[in-house]
């Protein structure tokens, strides 16, 4: 077993379930999907951690019921956030009898540093896709999803998209273990991304892990956004109508020609644009302020989430869930 976790990130609706999906075809890799402990992190501020980190974290996002392990399989006397993380995610490793173990998940796109901090010696994969591809895929899954309904899911991804690249840059000139690579290559050319990952993480290439075929998806979270990595078929979808509001779409152009310009036509990925405007002081101050708003809302949201009766928490689920069921039913009534 790797005495350090491997760590796969990269914005939602970027190829990170797909590129899960295949790194765990390998039989010496076995991450979790969307473990997301470390969002969790506030569970550890008390000196000796909560008892209950487990229960919450489960209650958070069923990570426990996806990989199948028993609440009372969590170890009871951890006191750090990272042996709460190494011991669980081991424990889903060994289970597969792999000794590549970490986690994959969109959430930690500006939880770099801190993951980094916590592990020194961790190995990061990042992949990247045309953010304008990104906002699309999210209004598209948003149709049938509830979370990525939520308001200004589009301009945490744009900015960040931004945060993770600035992060990523950093680090690196720190020493810290990170390959990057590209969606549409991925897509396009899998076998060469997956054996410049072998060679990154140092295991062998196996085959396998360049298709769908045989893989474990079971942790993956049900529904229609998901329908692709659940196919057997890597691929993406062609030739589809636009979703993005005007206004939001020439955003993220004026972002895209700024931030190709500041790296020389290195990053983002995505299609060559012609010459235009760029965001001024005032866009990009107040987007910023924006983003900066909704992360700390998020980090709100997960605090509260850890310190608050989980009945409580159990009411309020249920009632979000009723509220939602009875406005799918007014939207079949209204059609």
């Amino acid at each position: 077993m790797r005495s350090a976790p491997l760590f796969v990130l990269g914005m939602w609706r970027s190829g990170t379930s797909l590129l899960y999906a295949l790194l765990n075809q390998h039989p010496q890799i076995g991450l979790m999907y969307e473990g997301e402990l470390a969002v969790l992190r506030s569970l550890f501020w008390i000196p000796g951690g909560k008892s209950d980190w487990a229960q919450r974290w489960n209650f958070w996002n069923s990570a426990l019921d996806r990989h199948q392990i028993a609440l009372d399989q969590a170890p009871k006397d951890v006191r750090r956030l990272p042996d709460a993380i190494r011991s669980i995610y081991r424990q889903h490793a060994a289970g597969k009898g792999a000794t590549v173990w970490g986690c994959k998940s969109p959430n930690y796109y500006d939880f770099l540093p801190w993951l980094a901090e916590m592990f020194p010696a961790a190995q990061f994969i990042v992949i990247w896709r045309d953010p304008a591809d990104v906002c699309r895929s999210i209004l598209r899954a948003a149709e049938k999803d509830t979370w990525f309904r939520k308001r200004g899911v589009p301009h945490r991804a744009l900015f960040g998209l931004r945060r993770m690249k600035l992060d990523c840059d950093r680090l690196q000139q720190q020493g810290i273990a990170i390959h990057e690579i590209e969606y549409e290559e991925l897509v396009q050319n899998p076998s060469a991304v997956m054996k410049a990952i072998c060679a990154f993480i140092d295991v062998p290439f196996d085959a396998r892990m360049t298709s769908l075929e045989g893989a474990d998806r079971s942790a993956i979270y049900d529904g229609e956004h998901h329908s692709g990595v659940k196919g057997g078929k890597i691929a993406r979808k062609e030739n589809r109508p636009e979703v993005l509001p005007p206004a939001f779409k020439a955003k993220i152009e004026r972002y895209t020609r700024l931030w190709r310009r500041d790296s020389h036509g290195s990053w983002p990925p995505g299609p060559r644009m012609e010459e235009g405007n760029t965001p001024g002081w005032f866009e990009t101050t107040t987007d910023q302020l924006g983003f900066r708003a909704m992360r700390a809302f998020d980090a709100l949201t997960a605090f509260i989430y850890c310190f608050v009766p989980i009945r409580l928490l159990e009411n309020y689920r249920r009632a979000k869930t009723r509220n939602f069921e009875q406005q799918q039913k007014q939207d079949v009534r209204l059609l």
